[in-house]
């Protein structure tokens, strides 16, 4: 019994050493994170009458990561496969827009906001012109970067200038860009059987449709290269320049970079202008990429999912994309989800929810972690007296 004692006690050490030791915390937090929201998942869905095995399953399913029982003509696992791709892509780049404001200890919740008013300012320019494919594609992709990027220094003006938090000023932002795209949704580019925004041309799209590639009518995502490329690009800018890691020592400690030379109001500006163009980036290929639509007032709930992927993501490019990949299969998987097994597809939003609670938690855990690791080592060294 004292062995058996004494090896569960072991197994526990390891645990929390794993979850305390400043090397591996950064990969145990989301872990542990991920874990306990799957469990209180499992715990709602037993309690709604369901198979928690089958809604995640079910979830999977309607990624392309597992084979459904049946799929329309020309349809099949890879469509579903390129259509997530398509979703995350967007996920991916607004996560790293929330990373960078971070990183300067400021809280970007304007991406949805800035995501809209980029896609509709790059539908209206681009999307219902006679350009080129070659030249359309990248004119709205620098639109996006301008108008994010635009709208992220204009929270931080108000930052530095007049002490306005940025949660306070991009709050307001959304709802003001929320109801002007609306208006001039309504008024001047609506659909008049759907009442969303008029549909873009193919040339504008950041999507190459209806490839035909084996029998399948598969839609090419453009947006997963942009991520692909924004992911590695962020990564050195943080990492490996002098301006990333000022950044870095603003969100630390502001004062005592002020003390060494730092320019901190510079750093909130170029931090919140990055934030916004990688927003704004999102928005583009979401609006203009896995969408061809902007439905009037409303904003993407991706705004504030993005949140949640760089919590999880413990605020660095490459974790994003392993929580990115998690979220994106919550949401683009619930419709399925709740055509299988008759659960409502907000539960995807509910279980994002929690991630995110328990990833908030982080130092909480931490700090249990190393509590507990200090208590086995002073009942270790008393029995050794």
């Amino acid at each position: 019994m004292k062995e058996r004692a004494k090896k569960k006690k072991s197994i526990l050490m390891i645990f929390w050493d794993f979850l305390s030791n400043d090397k591996t915390s950064s990969i145990a937090i989301p872990f542990v994170s991920i874990i306990l929201s799957l469990i209180v998942a499992a715990i709602l869905l037993i309690a709604l009458g369901k198979n928690p095995i089958e809604a995640f399953a079910s979830f999977i399913k309607g990624c392309g990561f597992l084979p459904k029982p049946s799929y329309a003509s020309g349809k099949g696992m890879i469509t579903d496969i390129f259509s997530f791709l398509g979703i995350m892509a967007p996920m991916l780049i607004a996560s790293i827009g929330v990373v960078i404001a971070m990183r300067a200890n400021l809280f970007n919740i304007g991406v949805s906001g800035q995501m809209l008013a980029s896609g509709f300012i790059a539908t209206v320019i681009v999307g219902y012109s006679d350009l080129s494919p070659f030249i359309a594609k990248p004119v709205a992709v620098l639109i996006g970067i301008v108008v994010g990027g635009l709208l992220g220094i204009f929270v931080g003006v108000l930052k530095y200038k007049f002490n306005i938090h940025e949660v306070v000023s991009t709050i307001i932002i959304n709802y003001i860009i929320s109801l002007v795209t609306a208006f001039f949704i309504n008024s001047y580019y609506a659909d008049p059987v759907t009442r969303t925004t008029r549909r873009c041309s193919n040339a504008a799209r950041l999507m190459l449709s209806d490839i035909n590639i084996g029998g399948y009518s598969i839609s090419i995502p453009l947006g997963i290269i942009i991520a692909v490329v924004a992911v590695i690009g962020i990564k050195i800018f943080l990492e490996k320049t002098v301006l990333g890691f000022e950044l870095k020592n603003v969100g630390l400690n502001k004062e005592c970079s002020r003390y060494a030379g730092v320019n901190v109001n510079k750093s909130i500006l170029v931090a919140m202008g990055l934030s916004g163009a990688f927003a704004g980036l999102a928005g583009v290929t979401y609006y203009l990429g896995y969408y061809n639509t902007i439905y009037p007032n409303e904003l993407s709930s991706m705004g504030y999912d993005c949140i949640a992927v760089a919590l999880l993501g413990n605020n660095n490019p490459i974790g994003c994309i392993f929580a990115s990949f998690l979220i994106t299969i919550l949401q683009a998987g619930s419709v399925y989800m709740s055509s299988t097994i008759g659960v409502s597809k907000e539960i995807a939003s509910v279980i994002t929810g929690i991630i995110l609670l328990f990833s908030a938690c982080g130092g909480f855990l931490i700090y249990v972690a190393k509590r507990q690791k200090n208590k086995w080592n002073d009942s270790e060294k008393e029995a050794m007296k």
